[in-house]
């Protein structure tokens, strides 16, 4: 697939997305400066938004039991499974200083600096990304439906849809044309209506908005990390480095994440075995034993959108009391350092709380109990 001419772009997912109609959800135009770090190093997945919100409480009181989509037998063996069974395992972080962002940003458009200290409480965080067999659990015990599907479309890279969803597409992103609205996209269907989670039960959750997200975590009695805290997580222990691993993006000739390789959006070798997400646990764990805190799928935080921060010390920062965007971690398989480089620990982007994707999910933290 020919790739278009990327202009008016504001690094790596600070897209200048053109109104396009999407029949259900209007992707919302946004017009951002550009800069000469901004050309060439944008997936477009920031700018998949929608305009109109649907109310979470209003909808989610309906009943949703469908035997169609229960795929799998051991998501629902019956009373004697508890939610503790399903949950992910959660790994204490003692929390203390740490250095939070750079001094020498990839994409300093995103707010990746000052680089500051910060001080956390100790917390929890599950070792990897909910899975979509932990979120079928939760929408069979509570019925809950998500954005997408009362959307009724979701985002898709086009790479990813079979030939015949292709033919039904007359609507895709003007500034990353690779990105589409795609009918009966959802986190069942994480390719459009003629795919399914059948043999992806142990990898991400997909096409889960913020609230979507925020509601699986208070189900699961827990909550979404800030981005401080899930900061600290990616590090792992580990000083000023860029990745969960250290400054050498494959150590020994190792991959040690689900990434793009090839040429973005054209062509993924998939050298890392891997063409969409992978199984949670499929790369090496961090020095605090979590698991794709880069790559895979992107991870929502708690806070909200900024670019401004000071360099003073803080303490526990759950970011601005408002905002429109919400703030997103850890990259994707998409990335790739020619188009999107955030799949760094100080790197970030941004979506609105309902925006889903093909490549967006989320885990967990929890409070230490008092």
């Amino acid at each position: 697939m020919a790739m278009a001419p990327v202009l008016n772009i504001c690094v790596v997912l600070f897209f200048s997305i053109l109104a396009v109609s999407c029949d259900v959800g209007d992707i919302v135009q946004e017009q951002r400066s550009e800069s000469p770090e901004s050309q060439g190093t944008d997936c477009g997945c920031q700018g998949l938004k929608r305009e109109v919100s649907v109310g979470v409480s209003d909808v989610n009181t309906l009943d949703h039991h469908d035997d169609a989509n229960i795929y799998s037998k051991t998501a629902n063996e019956g009373p004697d499974k508890t939610e503790s069974d399903v949950r992910s395992k959660l790994v204490l972080l003692q929390g203390g200083w740490f250095l939070m962002g750079t001094d020498d940003p990839g994409i300093p458009q995103d707010g990746e600096g000052p680089q500051r200290k910060v001080k956390l409480d100790a917390f929890y965080i599950e070792e990897h990304e909910v899975t979509n067999q932990q979120f079928q659990h939760f929408t069979n015990q509570t019925g809950y439906i998500t954005e997408a599907e009362r959307f009724g479309d979701s985002f898709v890279f086009e790479g990813l849809l079979s030939e015949e969803v292709k033919s039904t597409l007359s609507h895709a992103v003007a500034a990353a044309p690779w990105w589409s609205p795609v009918k009966g996209a959802d986190w069942r269907h994480p390719e459009g209506p003629d795919s399914t989670i059948h043999n992806r039960m142990n990898h991400p959750a997909l096409h889960v908005s913020w609230d979507d997200a925020r509601a699986y975590c208070q189900w699961a009695k827990r909550r979404l990390p800030t981005e401080a805290e899930w900061e600290l997580a990616c590090r792992g222990g580990l000083q000023d480095r860029m990745y969960p691993w250290g400054n050498k993006l494959m150590p020994r000739g190792q991959h040690y994440a689900n990434l793009w390789q090839g040429d973005f959006p054209n062509h993924n070798t998939a050298e890392d075995g891997y063409a969409n997400t992978s199984p949670v646990m499929s790369f090496p764990a961090n020095g605090f034993g979590l698991y794709d805190m880069v790559g895979n799928a992107w991870e929502w935080t708690a806070d909200w959108w900024t670019v401004h921060h000071s360099a003073e010390d803080k303490f526990n920062p759950k970011g601005p009391e408002s905002g429109t965007d919400r703030v997103k971690k850890g990259g994707s398989y998409m990335c790739h350092k020619s188009y999107c480089y955030r799949y760094r620990c100080a790197a970030r982007s941004q979506n609105t709380p309902d925006s889903s994707a093909s490549n967006l999910g989320f885990r967990c933290a929890s409070d230490v109990d008092p």
